[in-house]
């Protein structure tokens, strides 16, 4: 009996260095997944407003969030959130933070075999809301769908009044929409996987000095190129 408990116990310290491997390559192909979605999405005409980006605060990325997810209502939506530095959001963007989503139906995306959600983080109190903990577009955070277009008007009382807008991309369509009803929280365990120790989001956007990993530096170069300067609101 000791010698087969032995025998599990090598077994499994020979596995879980493995198991934290694979979790750090699943982390950073949905970091690269993330950055090829932002990139491809700034290339469309009718995309997100640069006055816009320029005026967010945070941006959160989403890559191909399977309609499964939803049906069964899981945490299966899994992405990045990165921010703008300082303690006014005047310096470059952060090291990412992986966030996961939850919950809601989206209307046409659900027929989709997967859809990308960008969201604007567009004020200091909406970023504060969804760096404390887990929460609910709409409720503890208000949402609305973002306008899109080059010259689509940042001062409409939609934009001005909403914490956070949002955007999706299906089957090549993209357009504002409104998450209402589902949840966006931090992905503990894959920043754990990412950073090698307990970090928070906001501890990684906000509060620390921490690097961006290498799997992050494009993402992060195409943000600079995107808004190196954030326009004060």
């Amino acid at each position: 009996m000791k010698n087969r408990t032995l025998t599990v116990i090598l077994l499994l310290a020979c596995v879980l260095p493995v198991v934290a491997e694979d979790k750090e390559g699943k982390v950073d192909d949905r970091i690269n997944a993330a950055a090829n979605v932002f990139k491809e999405i700034l290339n469309v005409p009718d995309g997100i407003p640069k006055d816009l980006l320029d005026k967010a605060d945070c941006v959160i990325i989403y890559p191909s969030v399977k309609k499964a997810a939803f049906v069964v209502g899981g945490s299966y939506g899994r992405g990045l959130i990165t921010c703008r530095k300082g303690q006014d959001f005047s310096r470059s963007w952060s090291a990412p933070a992986m966030f996961a989503l939850e919950g809601g139906s989206f209307g046409f995306q659900i027929g989709a075999e997967a859809t990308d959600f960008v969201l604007l983080v567009m004020n200091e109190s909406g970023a504060r809301s969804v760096l404390s903990s887990k929460v609910k577009l709409g409720g503890d955070a208000s949402v609305a769908a973002g306008p899109v277009g080059r010259s689509a008007s940042a001062e409409t009382d939609i934009v001005l009044n909403a914490e956070i807008l949002s955007y999706s991309r299906a089957k090549g369509v993209f357009a504002g929409v409104s998450l209402e009803g589902s949840t966006v929280r931090a992905d503990d365990g894959a920043n754990k996987a990412l950073y090698g120790k307990d970090l928070t989001a906001k501890e990684i956007v906000r509060e620390k000095e921490v690097p961006v990993p290498p799997a992050a530096r494009r993402l992060i170069t195409i943000l600079k190129t995107a808004s190196p300067n954030h326009v004060v609101k």
